[in-house]
């Protein structure tokens, strides 16, 4: 793969040391995901990590399905959600304080207790292998999105896992290493040296080299299985037909009486950015006739 490429997902294992990894580069899905949102470049670089976060875990889910992350909290962020599906197809959105209040904030760079305040993370599987989602939610503990997650992973699975994240306005960047159970028998300073050695990647190497010159830099001494790279894209189209028939479900005499108090039904779908508008020369396409049934003689 060369370092042109975008929007992929690639895992890695140490084979000598029991160790797995991954690394994920998100160029024109992260720019997808954020267009026409305008967010604080904090709240875009917090959610920039945690879509790379996203497509790591996703990607190494033991059953495969649609993934959705919730960070909630009552600070200056109020909510991060990003979406993965089990073909790594991406959505998501941040929400904050003054989205709530009308009351403009400036959210500058801190740790995730000032920015989320009291909060929690809430995961949500959903397979076709299961009646209903599985669903977590642990208290927020951890300075920022890595840490979050690595305390998340550890308690989880029960395994040790360390993540170093990297976003701007451009790219999402993310890379995974975690600690199998036959690691310390393998080698006892293996997990040590590997963490040590990935924390001097930095976020330009990140966003400009391909997965295996930056494996290599980093781990030049290491016996590395490199794994086929899995596209990654954002999908969030517009559904107008979903739309209407959520309006069905109102009623024709709910819809009438809202057009004639505001002239136009808006309904607003936060997740995806779009809009959708219905006046009252829509009413026929929300509410058909029902057809004229004809009689025989």
């Amino acid at each position: 793969m060369s370092s042109a490429a975008s929007d992929f997902v690639v895992r890695f294992l140490f084979e000598a040391l029991d160790i797995r990894g991954a690394f994920v580069r998100l160029d024109d899905a992260w720019r997808s995901l954020q267009a026409r949102r305008n967010y604080n470049a904090t709240v875009r670089d917090l959610l920039g990590e945690l879509t790379a976060t996203a497509v790591l875990i996703a990607d190494n889910l033991k059953q495969p399905g649609r993934l959705t992350f919730h960070l909630q909290g009552d600070g200056p962020i109020r909510m991060l959600v990003v979406d993965c599906s089990a073909d790594l197809h991406l959505r998501g959105m941040a929400q904050t304080a003054d989205d709530v209040t009308d009351n403009a904030i400036d959210i500058e760079p801190a740790s995730a207790p000032q920015l989320f305040g009291n909060g929690q993370l809430t995961l949500i599987l959903q397979n076709e292998s299961a009646r209903e989602p599985w669903q977590s939610l642990v208290p927020l503990a951890g300075e920022n999105i890595a840490g979050i997650f690595e305390h998340y992973l550890a308690q989880s699975e029960q395994q040790p896992a360390r993540l170093w994240l990297a976003a701007n306005e451009r790219q999402a960047c993310g890379l995974f290493l975690q600690k199998l159970p036959g690691a310390d028998a393998c080698d006892a300073d293996g997990w040590t040296r590997l963490t040590q050695l990935a924390a001097t990647a930095t976020r330009q190497e990140m966003r400009a080299l391909s997965p295996e010159t930056l494996l290599r830099r980093l781990f030049p001494q290491e016996d590395i299985r490199l794994f086929a790279p899995k596209p990654v894209r954002y999908d969030c189209p517009e559904d107008r037909e979903k739309v209407i028939d959520m309006l069905r479900l109102l009623g024709r005499e709910e819809i009438e009486a809202v057009l004639a108090e505001q002239g136009e039904v808006i309904v607003r779908d936060d997740i995806c950015n779009h809009e959708y508008q219905f006046g009252a020369d829509d009413l026929d396409e929300i509410f058909p006739a029902a057809p004229t049934r004809r009689t025989l003689h």
